[in-house]
């Protein structure tokens, strides 16, 4: 199939081309815009929030975070000691957020019924003096899973930092989000600022950010990322549980060290939205440090996560 036949509609929505997926009984949209997953569904329900075609994403939900997740302080970075000026893309708090790609449209490369390649392009600009190029592929398998994988490379003769996450808010049908059970077996909280910058690290005992047991999401807003997640071969997994049994497992592999955890009521649509992030680094890490990977000429960052319902 090609992926002229393979878009639905014409690409001028406000989330440009849409890529529509099937196997069996599963189904997925994916957007050019951000390279997001705008709805996923398995036997008619909802295991994404989905948001309309004409709608840029609220919240970032379902876009993809390159070259790095969250937030840069003050747009601002180092890079050999040469003063880096980011544009702030987030105004209320001063920051750069959510990488580079936000506002792009990604290309097709390969499209079929059930798998989806789409390329995003970093080109050098205010505060980012590299050339990268960052894939995602979407893919259907026959049971309805979902899984996703994101490459970053470095196409700079230098090498450049770099590190990315996607940002799905999760459901499960129409139970209402502050019903559902969030489980991630994380031993430490990131805590932060008033601008939600790292300043510290807290065992996640005895606080409210253990969801170790499980808790349940709840109607009080939450922002945290956690990390020291545990690993099962070599994958680490976020539980979404319904009052009658039924689940929803966001699983990672061990690139993604930290699970952003995010609960909202500002989501248009929904009284309260759950969205579970898996990222390679913290906020700030351009500052810090932190899990920031430096990628040589030519070299690649390569991670995997999925979405796996069960009923």
């Amino acid at each position: 199939m090609t992926a002229q036949h393979a878009v639905s509609g014409d690409d001028s929505a406000a989330t440009g081309a849409q890529y529509r997926l099937r196997s069996g009984t599963a189904e997925a949209t994916v957007v050019g815009l951000a390279g997001a997953l705008r709805e996923y569904r398995v036997d008619g329900i909802d295991y994404v929030e989905p948001y309309p075609a004409q709608s840029i994403p609220p919240a970032g939900n379902g876009i993809q975070m390159s070259p790095w997740p969250n937030r840069v302080a003050g747009a601002r970075w180092s890079l050999h000691e040469a003063q880096q000026q980011l544009d702030v893309t987030e105004p209320t708090r001063g920051h750069a957020s959510h990488g580079l790609l936000r506002n792009t449209q990604f290309i097709p490369e390969a499209v079929t019924a059930d798998r989806v390649v789409l390329r995003g392009e970093i080109h050098p600009q205010h505060g980012w003096p590299f050339r990268m190029t960052h894939r995602v592929e979407y893919a259907l398998a026959e049971n309805g899973d979902l899984t996703v994988c994101q490459r970053l490379l470095n196409r700079t003769d230098v090498a450049a930092p770099a590190g990315f996450g996607a940002h799905p808010f999760l459901r499960i049908g129409e139970v209402p989000s502050r019903l559902l059970r969030l489980t991630v077996e994380a031993d430490t909280w990131i805590d932060t600022d008033e601008s939600l910058i790292p300043i510290a690290d807290h065992p996640v005992q005895g606080s409210r950010h253990d969801y170790r047991d499980g808790q349940s999401v709840g109607a009080e807003p939450v922002d945290v990322c956690l990390t020291d997640l545990a690993a099962h071969d070599g994958r680490h997994e976020a539980r979404l549980e319904a009052p009658d049994g039924s689940e929803l497992t966001l699983w990672s592999d061990e690139v993604f060290a930290y699970t952003h955890v995010f609960v909202t009521d500002r989501l248009p649509g929904r009284e309260h939205a759950v969205a579970v992030e898996p990222l390679t680094m913290p906020a700030n890490a351009l500052n810090t440090g932190r899990s920031l990977r430096w990628l040589e000429a030519g070299e690649s960052l390569l991670g995997r996560w999925g979405l796996r319902p069960r009923g």
